[in-house]
């Protein structure tokens, strides 16, 4: 597994298995499939309500722990934010059957974003968390935040599919020392992509399937990907990407499919900060 090494000098493969929308009563078996198959990076969050079924996964595995590395996120918290945060992140902790995390984000930009990034930045200090970062940033949020704290985060997930590239956004991340990590890398689906011709097209040149090609152009663009899949033959299909790369031509094509908007839905309008500002997980 290739890996990327983010700004504190910890390194991150940069392909890892995801789990968001795996029903917790299916994620056991969906990622005990996923190591045997060879993933090492193992992405969830609190909001999932699958850190129990990925802890139990790890434990059953027999893999060493430091061969893994592990990222939950942080909900949104009420005030007192550092206060909850440090209680929320024992709770997640404690669900993973872990004794430290590899990797802790903070799931959206929204409530006291500076509170729940102190409690982070603590955390880290005291060796809880090797590296924090955030979610669904966009540039202005990011730097702001970076501008303003001890701690640069080391991640920044953001939506990331040949449909919405972010290449502006990784170009801010670049200058900052902030890892891009893509969420919804195969754009759940969306727009056709299993079928669009051109990432077909390329995919046949390969010998490839639509879903190598997009995780090839995400790994050889510097991007860390987390695709999601329940199926065994997938997930070992999605993990054999590194053996053939893109030509400038194809990558171009595909830089072509950019629209340059959220297929799921724009942090930055009213309707969303409103919706996810006021979500509270139950506990």
């Amino acid at each position: 597994m290739h890996n990327v090494t983010l700004n504190n000098g910890v390194e991150m493969p940069i392909l890892g298995f995801g789990v968001f929308q795996i029903p917790a009563d299916d994620t056991e078996r969906a990622v005990t499939e996923a190591l045997a198959a060879g993933y090492r990076l193992i992405d969830t969050a609190a909001a999932y309500g699958n850190e129990e079924a990925v802890g139990k996964a790890i434990k059953n595995s027999g893999i060493p722990r430091e061969e893994l590395f592990v990222t939950t996120k942080l909900w949104i918290q009420d005030a007192p934010a550092q206060e909850n945060a440090t209680r929320v992140f024992e709770t997640s902790l404690r669900k993973l059957g872990l004794d430290y995390l590899d990797l802790y984000l903070m799931h959206q930009p929204f409530g006291d974003v500076y509170g729940q990034w102190r409690a982070m930045e603590a955390l880290h200090h005291r060796g809880r968390v090797r590296a924090i970062g955030v979610s669904n940033f966009y540039p202005d949020r990011l730097v702001d935040l970076l501008s303003n704290n001890e701690v640069t985060p080391a991640v920044n997930q953001i939506e990331t599919h040949p449909f919405f590239q972010r290449t502006a956004d990784q170009d801010v991340m670049i200058e900052h020392g902030v890892q891009i990590q893509s969420w919804g890398g195969f754009a759940e689906g969306k727009n056709d992509l299993f079928t669009n011709p051109v990432l077909s097209g390329i995919g046949a040149k390969h010998g490839k399937s639509v879903a190598q090609v997009v995780l090839r152009w995400l790994v050889q663009s510097d991007i860390v990907a987390i695709p999601k899949s329940v199926r065994a033959d997938r997930m070992a299909e999605n993990i054999d990407v590194f053996d053939f790369e893109l030509t400038d031509d194809q990558l171009a094509a595909i830089a072509a499919l950019d629209t340059g908007e959220s297929l799921f839905f724009d942090h930055r309008t009213a309707a969303v900060a409103g919706q996810l500002g006021k979500r509270r997980l139950d506990g």
